[in-house]
Order: C-alpha cells, then structure tokens, then sequence
C-alpha cells in the first residue's frame, strides 16, 4: 500500500514510517521543514511538503494513495481545546478525497476514560474528544475510518511527552512526586508496539474500528516516581493536591488521574501483542535521564 502520513517525522509518527517502509509499504510522509524532508528520504521514504494548518495540503496529500494514517496534533496545551478543534478540520479535509473510496483514515486520539473497542455515544459533551467526534462524522460521509487511541504515556528514546515533563519537575525540585498513596494509573505503550499497531489496523482496515493502544493497562503513579527518584537520586514524595499545583503546574491534574485502560478487545481483533519493554523498565534503561528536551 501507498500510504500518506502526517506527523510523519514526529515521535510516534517517525515510528509508524520505518515500520511501514520494513514490511513492505510505501510512504508519502507530510514534512514542513528540510530537515524532515532529509530525513523522510533517508528512511526510504517520499516527501509531500505542507503542514497540518494548509487544508489544501492535506487533501493533496491524501489523493492517490491507498490509506491515511493521521498522527500529527498541536501538543500546545495552552491551547489545547483550539488545537481539537483545528484537529476536526484536519480530519475532514484527509478525509474529503477518500469518501466512497474504501481506503482507510486511521485518526489518532487518546484512551482517556473510553472502553477498548467502544465508540463514545455522544461526543457534544466531550469537547476533548473532537478528534473522535470528527473520525464519526467523516465516516457519515462514506469515509472508512478508524480511531487508534493512545494512552497518556507513549514512550521510548526520544519522547518529548508527559514523563520527561514530570522528570522535568523532579529536577526542578529537588523531589519526585506522586498524589496521596500514589495508586493512580497510568496505561502506557512503547512507540515501536505503538507502530506496529498502526499497521495492523491499517491492513485490516475495518471500518469505523475503535482501537486501543495499551501495552501496560495500569502502572502506578508511584512506581513511576520511584524509578525517577533512583534515576536522578532525590527523594520519593507524596504530596496533597495543592502540594502538587505547585510542583507539577498544569499536569497536577494528569498527574492524579486513575486512568487504567485494557486493549483485550484490540488484541484480539487485530493479533497485536507488545513485545517492546515495558515503561517502568524504559525508565530504569537510563536514556530518559540522559538529554534534558526542552520542551
């Protein structure tokens, strides 16, 4: 298959073109900057200059292909209901020149308190979910779409996310913290299991598929801490949740959340099964602690 990928040069969506180009796919990978053009073509694959904010770049793109497989998204979450609702027409305009087509959309969200295989019933009271409300409302159109959600921690070398911010503010601090006991938890998933489930779906293409991509269904908040305090040698604290405003700033909220998730439903659709380390070993193999991101 001939595939375009937007976010084609970012952290899972780099991942999500090596794995296709390895099995065999071609790639038109979306890129705004040389570098990304440079390094598209060095992974083997073809360059579609644009951005997520040209819509007419976007339905270029996925013009003549065999499949879409959106991954970009504004991570600014200064802006972040801004950046969900730019995300809606994003998804149209990919969505536009597949409709009556068969060939796939798969959108990226998360698996926030969603079930494993389960389309949201009503998207309107959940402005967060936009992203899934658009893949509904493109697959109204004709489009064979489906939604791979992520959990709130995809890691591996080179993650910019939630847990070098968290290890950010361990350094910061001079703590590694944690909410109350600390047994709030987080589903996670390396970006190479990530890819490989991007492809399967891909493959299959079942329309109107709710995945979910979830390696480890529950790690305690705390042992996420623990491992960051041995890594950088400061002490494991629990703090209350004025405490943690202070030390986390607008993550406190993510930080406290009990957000376990299952992919049973996801394994057995599609024969996925994670064979990537697991977070708390991705942390304890030290290259989390070694580059500080700046962002």
């Amino acid at each position: 298959m001939r595939v375009f990928v937007t976010g084609a040069t970012g952290f899972v969506g780099s991942a999500v073109v090596k794995e296709l180009l390895s099995t065999g796919h071609q790639v038109l990978g979306l890129t705004r900057s040389e570098a990304g053009a440079e390094a598209l073509f060095a992974a083997g694959a073809e360059v579609h200059r644009g951005n997520i904010d040209d819509l007419e770049s976007l339905r270029v793109g996925a013009t003549g292909v065999d499949g879409v497989i959106h991954t970009a998204f504004n991570h600014n979450f200064s802006t972040y209901l801004a950046n969900c609702a730019a995300d809606l027409e994003i998804i149209k305009a990919l969505g536009a020149p597949l409709a009556g087509s068969g060939r796939p959309l798969i959108v990226t969200a998360g698996t926030g308190f969603s079930a494993d295989g389960v389309r949201v019933p009503d998207y309107a009271a959940h402005p967060r979910l936009t992203s899934e409300g658009a893949a509904a409302a493109v697959a109204g159109t004709g489009v064979n779409v489906s939604v791979m959600r992520l959990p709130p921690s995809v890691h591996g070398e080179g993650d910019h996310g939630f847990i070098p911010m968290i290890i950010r503010s361990a350094r910061e601090k001079g703590i590694s913290a944690y909410l109350g006991d600390g047994q709030n938890r987080w589903p996670s998933v390396h970006r190479l299991d990530a890819a490989r489930l991007f492809r399967l779906a891909l493959e299959k293409a079942e329309p109107e598929a709710w995945y979910h991509g979830v390696a480890d269904e529950g790690v305690a908040f705390k042992d996420i801490a623990g491992v960051i305090g041995r890594q950088l040698g400061v002490p494991v604290v629990s703090l209350t949740p004025d405490e943690a405003a202070a030390h986390f700033g607008f993550l406190a909220g993510f930080a406290g959340m009990d957000l376990p998730s299952s992919s049973a439903a996801t394994r057995a659709s599609l024969g996925w099964q994670p064979v990537e380390s697991d977070l708390l070993a991705d942390l304890g193999e030290g290259h989390y602690f070694t580059s500080r991101p700046s962002h």
